[in-house]
């Protein structure tokens, strides 16, 4: 995909990830572009699923949400059935921000989120290791924020 995009493309990418509700015709502009043609643009980023949409990022804290954790998640069988089983049993958890299949001892590693403590527990106990798939969790609550971006690296693109 990388190879089909210019630096034209390039620019828009790069702005829009920092600015993503900029209106087309500020953003033909900066990339010095008729509107139209910039619209053609994105239109196009937005086909190919360069770009995937479009959200507003909130402020968890802000929201009542004070608790973080990367869930490992280790399951009693191996096989496609199993991993089937559990992708449609969590897919629509609205604790779980973030759900990857990964290398190493355990099978899943998650990003959850809950207003507490006791929330999160409730989550853990109650729900995921009420499914019969699940062997074993392992969490890490998420003390201190360093750094959170959005912004993806585009220097490979040139």
């Amino acid at each position: 995909m990388s190879h089909m995009l210019d630096e034209i493309d390039i620019n828009i990418l790069k702005i829009l990830q920092k600015e993503g509700r900029l209106p087309n015709s500020e953003l033909a502009q900066r990339i010095f572009l008729s509107p139209s043609q910039c619209l053609r643009r994105l239109r196009h980023l937005e086909k190919t699923g360069v770009i995937k949409g479009y959200a507003a990022l909130l402020n968890p804290q802000s929201i009542g949400l004070g608790v973080q954790a990367y869930v490992y998640v280790t399951l009693e069988k191996n096989g496609q059935d199993s991993a089937d089983e559990f992708a449609e049993a969590i897919k629509n958890w609205e604790e779980i921000l973030e759900c990857w299949a990964v290398t190493g001892d355990e099978d899943y590693l998650m990003r959850a989120i809950a207003p507490s403590l006791q929330d999160f527990s409730d989550f853990l106990m109650k729900r995921l290791l009420a499914l019969a798939i699940v062997s074993g969790v392992r969490s890490n609550i998420l003390l201190q924020e360093l750094k959170d971006s959005t912004t993806l690296p585009l220097k490979q693109l040139k």
